[in-house]
């Protein structure tokens, strides 16, 4: 094995000795011309063992087919479009598998345009990307057909089996702009993305819909429970109106919480950048406070503080505060979880990232395209629990006894 590692490499510095990078990996370069070897001799070898003997054999006389030339096709590859000699036999039965025919894409090629895809880039952006970085020259409706075929993918995801029961469930959605009876109209897409009882994150679906409303969640619910998801211990949501009742209509046990993240936010936004540090100290007084009676104080100050000024901050807290009110009876453990870990927040940061070249969608599924590819690529990252679950779970066994 040695031996032959060492003769592989021998030759292989051989072959690239004097010779510049772009002359390896660049238009025509070596590695282009080995991987056009390479599929030429398997494409050969296939057809040896279609017709049962080598080329020029004396056995292929009379034997009622032979080799009849070849025939040009040029494929694309990750990296290059590559010119191939497809050899032909006379009673037209060879049937290629390496380079199947109507094949123009070689392994690789459509991972690449999904990669890309997946980046924010655009069809225009990837045509640009590889003809600049590979000299290949790829149509928009090549990109398009490419990344049609992930929608098999959305719609399998979309519709499999979840699990019975979920401890906390983020519902939020993002907004995008798509066009529509020939006008560009706001749109919203609902995320749900659940902690499960091993403390992993799991994006459990994505749903486009024209406006964010009570309705429309009330379906997406009900589409998670037919898919399995039985009991939710925390739904944790914005401030909506409708909202809560429409979990309650089909989780009655879940205890709604609503997003100390989106209620911080959202007071922030009445508030000029140089007055959001000392405001946001405030309103951490209140949802760091040890108890309710805590942090009505602490809202009490904040309104007396800010009456003048930003009168809107404690009314949208007092409005909300029977959302709110259950974070306190949490212990710090599962506080944590609800607030430091709000996925769903860095998660739309990503994909609002990713959308942001995309200007108007065309259609509901292109959206559906590249935010399951954004999102599947996320996903990635959540190899591991989130941190201090196994306290948080400790106490969520005590708070709801015999539902975990």
């Amino acid at each position: 094995m040695v031996d032959k590692r060492d003769k592989a490499d021998k030759l292989i510095d051989e072959m690239i000795a004097g010779k510049t990078p772009e002359e390896i990996v660049g238009e025509g370069g070596l590695l282009q011309q080995l991987t056009k070897r390479l599929y030429e001799r398997v494409l050969e070898g296939e057809m040896t063992h279609h017709l049962g003997y080598p080329p020029r054999a004396s056995e292929g006389k009379n034997s009622g087919n032979s080799r009849n030339g070849t025939s040009a096709k040029t494929v694309k590859s990750d990296r290059a479009d590559i010119p191939l000699a497809i050899p032909r036999d006379r009673n037209g039965e060879f049937e290629p598998q390496i380079v199947k025919k109507h094949q123009r894409r070689l392994p690789g090629f459509d991972d690449q345009v999904l990669a890309l895809y997946a980046r924010g880039l655009t069809t225009r952006d990837i045509q640009g990307h590889l003809e600049e970085l590979y000299g290949s020259e790829v149509s928009p409706t090549l990109i398009s057909a490419v990344t049609d075929t992930v929608l098999e993918d959305v719609a399998v995801w979309q519709s499999r089996p979840l699990d019975s029961m979920y401890l906390i469930v983020y519902l939020d959605a993002i907004h995008l702009k798509m066009r529509q009876d020939g006008q560009v109209k706001n749109h919203a897409v609902y995320l749900a993305l659940g902690i499960n009882r091993e403390g992993y994150k799991e994006l459990l679906g994505l749903w486009v819909g024209e406006h964010e409303g009570s309705k429309f969640w009330l379906t997406v619910l009900s589409e998670l429970k037919n898919r399995g998801v039985q009991d939710i211990l925390i739904a944790c949501v914005d401030g909506l109106t409708g909202f809560p009742d429409a979990i309650a209509t089909v989780y009655p046990k879940a205890q709604v919480q609503l997003c100390i993240v989106h209620m911080v936010r959202n007071s922030l936004k009445y508030v000029g950048w140089k007055q959001r540090k000392a405001v946001a100290a405030d309103l951490k007084a209140i949802y760091s406070a040890p108890s309710v009676e805590a942090a009505e104080t602490a809202l009490e100050t904040c309104e007396a503080k800010y009456r003048d000024r930003f009168p809107q901050i404690a009314r949208s807290w007092r409005s909300c505060w029977v959302n709110i009110i259950p974070f306190f009876a949490y212990p710090p453990e599962i506080r944590k979880v609800i607030y430091t870990t709000n996925a769903i927040e860095s998660m739309q940061a990503q994909l609002r990232k990713v959308t942001r070249k995309h200007g108007a969608f065309p259609t509901a599924e292109a959206v559906r395209k590249v935010l399951y590819l954004a999102l599947q690529r996320l996903s990635l990252k959540w190899k591991r629990p989130i941190r201090d679950w196994a306290a948080a779970l400790n106490h969520f066994s005590i708070m709801f006894e015999g539902r975990i």
